[in-house]
């Protein structure tokens, strides 16, 4: 009999689990939790390895396509939807794949996980320019890795990520990364430690991506997509103002007149552009409100 993986082991401090109060296994989760940020940390190599061969991938025009199964493939599919509205970036720039396709997002569909081929057929239309990110707490699951084999076949950039040692599951991934979590306060639920952690490296991995692609200024989500919503507009307006100076009225105006990107808006006030000139300078600066401030216009960089 193959030995229990980890993440499907009892955990020795909760075993009394259904005998606690609240109170009592409030503070059990708290401890365990805790755990969390260590394991995270203790895959920094790896994860920093995924972080620039992401950021690499996508400034050649590549994509970033998370590949899982259940919990892990609903975070992957988060992370991937967050992107346009943090980034504004193309929803095409990073994806999610999910075994059991866009109905598992809202029910458990166990049995998707199981097939080898399945996972193949999902990532047959990648190539060479895109990272396939396969996600899998196990380790072990069969669609994941028929993703990553496909991905590898079309000649794509590979990383996995899984909450178990090398040892217990190895994988043939260009990035392994491994964040040993241990064993869940609920045996065998990877929604819980597992899946804090998978959330916290995927995180990591798009945010300093797009960082270091130009969509961050400083720590100001100037890329901001304004036109989703009264809060992001508002939000919009603040980085403005924050950025050029501007009253409330102005900020919102320069806003109007870059058609709701915060970094035109910023480039245009303060090297006193118009809209296209602006949009051809962060062009130039590969979308980098920075670079464009340092190479054109010194004098003028923002105040951050």
């Amino acid at each position: 009999m193959p030995p229990c993986r980890p993440t499907e082991a009892e955990n020795p401090a909760s075993r009394e689990l259904d005998r606690l109060s609240a109170a009592e296994a409030f503070d059990l989760f708290d401890a365990e939790d805790e755990r969390v940020n260590a394991a995270v940390r203790a895959a920094r190599p790896a994860i920093v390895a995924a972080i620039e061969l992401v950021a690499e991938r996508l400034a050649r025009g590549g994509r970033l396509i998370y590949a899982g199964a259940g919990t892990s493939g609903r975070l992957g599919m988060l992370d991937a939807v967050e992107c346009p509205p943090t980034f504004c970036s193309d929803p095409r720039q990073v994806e999610g794949r999910i075994a059991g396709g866009p109905e598992a997002l809202l029910r458990s569909i166990e049995g998707a996980e199981d097939s080898l081929e399945k996972g193949r057929a999902a990532l047959d239309d990648v190539g060479p320019d895109d990272v396939v990110f396969g996600i899998a707490a196990s380790g072990t699951t069969p669609w994941v890795h028929g993703a990553l084999e496909r991905a590898r076949e079309r000649g794509a950039a590979t990383v996995f990520l899984a909450c178990v040692p090398f040892a217990v599951a190895p994988d043939r991934a260009d990035v392994s990364i491994r964040v040993v979590t241990g064993p869940e306060v609920l045996a065998g639920s990877t929604r819980l430690k597992a899946g804090t952690a998978t959330k916290l490296v995927l995180n990591r991995v798009t945010t300093i991506a797009f960082a270091r692609l130009g969509n961050v200024h400083g720590n100001l989500m100037v890329d901001v997509d304004t036109r989703g919503n009264a809060k992001l507009r508002g939000r919009g307006e603040a980085l403005v103002r924050r950025l050029t100076g501007l009253s409330a009225d102005a900020a919102g105006a320069a806003l109007d007149r870059a058609g709701g990107r915060v970094k035109t808006a910023v480039l245009m006030q303060l090297a006193h552009l118009d809209r296209a000139a602006a949009d051809e300078r962060l062009a130039e600066a590969r979308g980098s409100l920075r670079g464009a401030l340092e190479r054109h216009a010194p004098e003028a960089r923002a105040p951050h």
